[in-house]
Parts: structure tokens; C-alpha cells; sequence
């Protein structure tokens, strides 16, 4: 599937406001705890102030618009990026920072159509094109399809399912934002999804591969808005090479 052309007369009918959007704008939001599961805060971003903290791999797919007067980050069309492995085309990567253990929370909408595969996309232990894992959100995705709705390992090769636990807890909903939770602790190895209810996770894994890396939002074929990104984690220094 391609993304959809109507996301873009979505953005006019919210009124595009492409960079910068004055403070002013923003909705009035609680703080973030400090702490979470033991790990400090290390990023928060409502982008009032923006899209500066991001890295895209194509920063015309991406504008930050003004929705009911709340900026929003707004994955609008498809990426112009050719991955050197079959993995997610549409991301955005917070700059400068490399995380080992962390507790990520997104406030993320999907703008797609309904489908089968309508999907939303966390990337975490990014250390290069070739080389990271992510989660694909497609709760409609048969409970048996390997390339949908799971926690997903890129390692220069084609992207691999290491899912040991899914669930097809709730649904894409139109014109309604969800919360995402991912959880990783790199010393037991376990990565941990939650979508809305967090307490009972969708997905489940434990790989080791990748103990540390960047940390990403987006989608493989579809378009989205993300409202807040929240992460509490160790951070850690990335190898020169890695």
C-alpha cells in the first residue's frame, strides 16, 4: 500500500502551519514524572517548539501543523528513502540521543484509511540503516501474518518477527489518538508494548541483539500524527563505528 493522498486535505482542513508554531498554541499539558521505573527523564517533546529535535529520513514527508490549536507532528506523505534492507521507509529520530534501558510513551494518531495492515511504527536500538528492531502497530493484522503487528528485528537483512506474545488488543481509531508504551530492559533482554491499557502488554519479546541505539517514530506504508513523545532511560555514548 502507498500512503494516502487525503492526508494531505486533512492538513488543510486543520490549516497546515508548517515549522515553528508560537507557544502560545501549544494545549497547557501536566509535566512528566521525573522518574519511571526507576529510569530518569531524559526527552520530552510536545513540539511547541517545532520539529528541531528531529531527524527524518525525509524531512519533506514530515511538517508540524496546528491541530484545534495544539502543534502536532504530521507524517503527511511518503518518504523519498530506499532502506538498504526491506524495513519501515517513513521514520523520524530524535536527535542526540542513544538510549539503552528505556520506557518510551507516544501520543500518536493514525490518519490512514482502515485496513488490514493500517499501521503506526516505533523504531528503538537504531545503530544504523540495517541495524535496529522496531514495533508495528496493526491491530487488524491477522493473528498469524509475519509481517504485521509485531516487535520486528533488523539485522542487514529483511526485517524478522521476534514476537513471543501478540495480542489484537484494540483498533485504529479515526480521529482518535492513542497512547503507545514500549519498555525495554537490555540485562533481561525483554522488550514489552502497550496500546491504550497500560498495564497489559500487546506485545512481548527477548532478543539481545541490539542493547543500546536511537529511538524513532513513524510507519511502513501509512500516515500519522504524533502529538507527545515522552522517554525515560539510561542514556549511553555510541561507538564511533558501530
Amino acid at each position: 500500500m502507498t500512503l494516502l493522498l487525503r492526508s494531505l486535505t486533512a492538513a488543510a482542513l486543520i490549516g497546515v502551519a508548517a515549522g515553528l508554531v508560537p507557544p502560545t498554541l501549544a494545549q497547557h499539558r501536566p509535566s512528566p514524572p521525573q522518574t519511571l521505573h526507576g529510569l530518569p527523564l531524559v526527552f520530552h517533546d510536545d513540539f511547541s517548539g517545532g520539529a528541531a529535535r528531529w531527524e527524518a529520513t525525509d524531512p519533506d514527508a514530515w511538517m508540524v501543523v496546528n491541530e484545534h490549536r495544539n502543534p502536532v507532528f504530521f507524517l503527511y506523505q511518503a518518504s523519498h528513502y530506499a532502506p538498504p534492507v526491506r524495513s519501515p521507509v517513513n521514520l523520524a529520530f530524535v536527535r542526540d540521543l542513544w538510549v539503552s534501558d528505556f520506557v518510551m510513551d507516544v501520543r500518536v494518531k493514525s490518519t490512514s484509511r482502515s485496513y488490514d495492515h493500517r499501521d503506526m511504527v516505533f523504531a528503538y536500538g537504531w545503530q544504523s540503516p540495517s541495524r535496529f528492531y522496531y514495533t508495528h502497530i496493526a491491530p487488524a493484522a491477522r493473528e498469524d501474518d509475519p509481517h504485521a503487528h509485531s516487535i520486528f528485528r533488523v539485522h542487514d537483512a529483511p526485517r524478522v518477527s521476534i514476537a513471543t506474545e501478540r495480542r489484537r488488543n484494540g483498533r485504529w481509531r479515526d480521529r482518535t489518538y492513542h497512547t503507545v508504551r514500549i519498555v525495554r530492559d537490555t540485562q533481561a533482554g525483554t522488550i514489552t508494548v502497550y496500546f491504550d491499557d497500560l498495564t497489559t502488554p500487546i506485545m512481548t519479546a527477548t532478543d539481545t541483539t541490539f542493547t543500546w541505539g536511537r529511538l524513532g517514530v513513524g510507519s511502513f506504508d501509512d500516515t500519522g500524527m504524533i502529538d507527545l513523545v515522552t522517554v525515560w532511560g539510561r542514556t549511553v555514548e555510541p561507538p564511533s563505528t558501530p
